[in-house]
């Protein structure tokens, strides 16, 4: 009793010391479109129900922009970098996080795609359809790729930490990541990757990267085949079914990925953390039903960089992120966890 009442203070001490904290988010900035509607019937014309929309669509950040506006919603102070399209849904969502006061000074309009927009159909509180609208190409060689490099190298001193939001989409790419943690390692800063499967080995020597079971299995079979580590990188299986896979893979890619931790989300079996020099530790789940599990990665990232930046320790940052992500996974779409929410969750360790 006594050791959790201590636990929950320190974590405590830690969420109070969030305010004004400086990060910088970089990433695949995507538009969520919610359409809310209700089924009572299946379409003659093909078996499918037919959604009956009740309003009008609601428009809310997604991708690293969520990243982005978790951060803002505990007091961070948060500055987003990636592109937009030079569209009416580009305009929408730079005004939106203009209006949830996240600078956007690193945002680039980019006149050859559209902005990334994912519309989901919700009825009965249930996501029956998602349709993703988006160009996926390598930005590596581009103009606003450099732009956006230079934004990095001219204002990474005002930060305290910066998070790498990789959707798959074409922000984060090689020479883009190589640039950038360079220059984080040499300033000495903390830098943390929600990874994608086929950019692991770009995340070598950062801080943290957070990938769930999915990630973790593909990121094996990827690391086999395409960098021919041979014993540099010995992992049984690519399916993590037990303790022991996860264990043995945990290890196996923070020694190949020279990390200083990596937090692996098992979704209802909770998280492992793994440290450079430490035993593998277990998280167990905090949620207690699921309703959505929509953001959950750019919660547990956002909670968890932001911990280290005050001085947490990671199992203490990971402790935390896992409350977090209990608490939105109980939600419907992505959307932002606040600091009265954590520490109401906090009261259940006393």
């Amino acid at each position: 009793m006594l050791e959790c009442t201590l636990m929950s203070s320190r974590l405590h001490t830690i969420i109070s010391n969030f305010r004004g904290k400086k990060i910088l988010v970089v990433g695949d900035i995507i538009l969520d479109q919610y359409i809310k509607g209700s089924v009572s019937r299946i379409s003659p014309e093909a078996p499918v129900p037919i959604v009956l929309q009740e309003g009008f669509p609601v428009y809310n950040p997604g991708g690293a922009a969520n990243v982005a506006n978790n951060l803002q919603s505990l007091g961070a102070q948060v500055t987003l970098a990636g592109r937009v399209g030079k569209d009416p849904e580009g305009k929408l969502l730079i005004k939106d996080l203009k209006k949830r006061k996240i600078l956007t000074d690193g945002i680039f309009a980019d006149k050859k795609i559209p902005t990334s927009l994912k519309t989901r159909i919700i009825a009965h509180h249930q996501q029956i359809l998602r349709l993703d609208r988006e160009l996926a190409v390598d930005f590596g060689d581009d103009e606003l790729n450099r732009d956006l490099i230079h934004f990095v190298r001219k204002h990474i001193d005002s930060f305290d930490a910066i998070i790498i939001s990789d959707y798959g989409k074409g922000v984060i790419n090689s020479t883009l990541l190589s640039n950038v943690c360079t220059l984080v390692q040499q300033k000495k800063k903390i830098i943390t990757v929600d990874p994608k499967v086929e950019h692991f080995s770009f995340y070598k020597g950062v801080t943290a990267i957070t990938p769930n079971r999915k990630e973790t299995e593909n990121a094996i079979r990827n690391i086999k085949i395409t960098e021919n580590a041979g014993k540099k990188f010995s992992v049984n299986t690519d399916r993590l079914r037990t303790d022991k896979d996860i264990q043995q893979a945990g290890q196996a890619l923070l020694k190949y990925l020279d990390l200083e931790s990596l937090l692996v989300t098992l979704g209802e079996e909770g998280m492992r953390l793994f440290e450079r020099g430490k035993e593998p530790v277990h998280i167990s789940t905090r949620a207690q039903e699921v309703y959505d599990v929509t953001g959950a990665g750019d919660t547990v990232i956002s909670v968890f960089t932001l911990a280290l930046s005050v001085g947490a320790t990671k199992k203490e940052a990971a402790d935390l992120a896992n409350h977090a992500a209990g608490i939105v996974v109980q939600k419907v779409g992505a959307v932002a966890v606040t600091p009265k929410e954590l520490l109401e969750a906090l009261q259940e360790l006393i």
